[in-house]
């Protein structure tokens, strides 16, 4: 069964940090990019960062850009998206799919759609 369940989360004032990983199983991770997604209520969902299956290539999108890099451990299984200067229209649940075109920035990219997400509140 594949799995991937996102961690990491909290609640922080503008311009902290926070560190989110996804945790994959139950396929063989280093055939896939991984994309991390989010979705803020009353908002469509919207990709953030996606990371190529050897981790050589990473994309963004224009407002995360410089903020979060994102990065993988082939060898555990995980991605990670380091979150920094956070803002308050960052405020979503996160998400990670694989993806199923490395390097498109599309919530319809995402090949796993329900996964377990983690919360990020930024407010003062």
């Amino acid at each position: 069964e594949v799995q991937l369940q996102a961690s990491g989360g909290g609640t922080v004032r503008p311009g902290g940090s926070l560190t989110l990983s996804c945790a994959a199983s139950g396929f063989r991770f280093e055939d896939y990019g991984i994309g991390w997604y989010r979705q803020a209520p009353g908002k469509e969902r919207e990709a953030v960062a996606s990371i190529s299956r050897s981790g050589d290539a990473t994309y963004h999108t224009d407002s995360v850009r410089g903020r979060f890099p994102i990065s993988r451990d082939n060898a555990r299984g995980k991605v990670y998206l380091q979150m920094n200067n956070l803002k308050p229209e960052d405020t979503a649940v996160y998400h990670c799919s694989r993806d199923n075109v490395v390097g498109w920035l599309s919530p319809r990219n995402a090949l796993d759609t329900w996964t377990q997400g983690t919360q990020v509140t930024v407010s003062s």
